[in-house]
């Protein structure tokens, strides 16, 4: 009876140690709290179009917002003019066309996970690596993008009132040309964003957390960072709060 009991007792021990096993699965996010991400090199990622310097705590990234490919939404007399040669049939042309603009973007030189998560707002919530600002998911009074987005050129693009050419969805200029698993930009947490595929397949809404990303390896990021993920459905680019602290815009 005694070796019975010593036994059972020896297995219950075995099987304790065994789900406390330290090479279990971590957490996807648990490197995103890591003081050593540092993005000092971020001019390296991006285009000639943008300015990029480091200011104390800050990375600054500075644009004039004009995208470096043609659109219709250029004046017909310009050279990048190029008429709407896209897939939507329902495709509109606004009556707003491209102007420069003095667009700033401060972003956190070592950017971590927020205590408190920061919705985002209309406007420029980050920057693609062409200069061009990236928004979030709403249009104009924070209305779904289901009209407003039959006014997209063949880019994925359309300047507001004043002349801000800007991408709410997918960049397809830059996905066409780089990939798209590739980087595409740079939200004002300082966090990353790539495109809509990992691996070869689609990322999906379901894939990602409540602010639209994940934390793993990328090829500018051999240790690990937290990024964000564009979707072919809403939110498209961020679920409308930063997963780290933002930092300033003007424009």
């Amino acid at each position: 009876m005694k070796t019975f009991i010593s036994v059972a007792i020896f297995a219950s021990l075995i099987l304790i140690l065994a789900c406390s096993d330290s090479t279990a699965p971590e957490d996807s996010n648990s490197n995103t709290n890591n003081s050593n991400i540092d993005l000092s090199g971020l001019s390296a990622y991006f285009s000639d179009e943008v300015t990029v310097y480091t200011d104390g705590n800050f990375i600054v990234l500075e644009s004039n917002g004009v995208p470096n490919h043609p659109s219709p939404y250029f004046n017909s007399t310009d050279s990048r003019y190029e008429t709407y040669n896209g897939n939507n049939t329902n495709f509109r042309l606004n009556p707003n066309r491209i102007a420069e603009q003095d667009l700033v973007l401060r972003i956190p030189l070592n950017p971590a996970e927020a205590s408190s998560h920061q919705s985002t707002s209309l406007g420029p919530i980050g920057m693609a690596i062409n200069g061009v600002p990236l928004y979030n998911q709403y249009a104009a009074g924070n209305q779904p993008l289901t009209f407003e987005i039959d006014s997209f050129d063949q880019y994925n693009g359309h300047p507001q009132q004043m002349g801000g050419y800007h991408y709410h969805i997918e960049p397809l200029y830059l996905t066409d040309l780089n990939g798209r698993s590739s980087l595409i930009g740079f939200l004002l947490d300082g966090f990353p964003v790539y495109g809509p595929e990992e691996d070869g397949a689609s990322v999906l809404n379901d894939d990602l957390d409540d602010y639209h990303g994940h934390s793993h390896a990328t090829p500018e990021f051999p240790d690990g960072i937290y990024h964000y993920h564009i979707t072919s459905d809403a939110p498209y680019i961020n679920g409308g709060q930063y997963f780290g602290t933002p930092g300033t815009v003007s424009f």
